[in-house]
């Protein structure tokens, strides 16, 4: 996400205050960032993604399945996961690639009651595959359309917090 005239007033409020805004946008925009965070998990548990949790958790700071990045020179957060299936979880996906020319696909693993463990090592079970469309859950999309009006909020009150303080 890209403010227009942003970096303008930083420097000129970072002007103004000797150096010590950059600190508190910082901060700020760490914030901001954790809170991205909960909303992304709000909207897996939300839409009911959720299954082994590994990608719920993977949306956590300091995890070792995403990606976080905090830069303070120009003020740059990144926020995700570096989990291959997260994307196709909330685009949705086919359950075979259509370009293989295949109608289904086994797959290794176990059943434990209604939930299927995949195990690439499995030999002797798993399940057969046939070629659908599994509908994305959205969950980072929305979580997007949430996290962009609270930003714009709270920047506009954080701006005008900076302003009546420097």
């Amino acid at each position: 996400m890209k403010i227009k005239g942003l970096d303008e007033l930083i420097k000129k409020l970072d002007k103004a205050a000797n150096g010590g805004l950059r600190k508190e946008m910082t901060l700020w925009l760490e914030g901001m960032g954790m809170e991205f965070l909960d909303i992304v998990q709000d909207e897996i548990i939300r839409t009911k993604t959720v299954d082994t949790r590994n990608l719920l958790n993977s949306f956590k700071k300091g995890d070792g399945d995403n990606i976080w990045e905090l830069k303070s020179g120009e003020l740059a957060l990144h926020v995700g996961t570096n989990l291959d299936y997260a994307s196709y979880v909330n685009d949705g996906h086919f359950t075979i690639d259509p370009n293989k020319n295949q109608d289904r696909r086994w797959v290794p693993g176990r059943w434990k009651g209604d939930r299927f463990e995949y195990d690439p090592d499995e030999k002797e079970s798993g399940m057969l595959l046939k070629f659908q469309w599994v509908e994305g859950s959205h969950y980072w999309d929305n979580a997007l359309v949430i996290f962009e009006k609270m930003f714009s909020k709270s920047l506009e009150k954080k701006v005008q917090q900076w302003l009546d303080t420097f």
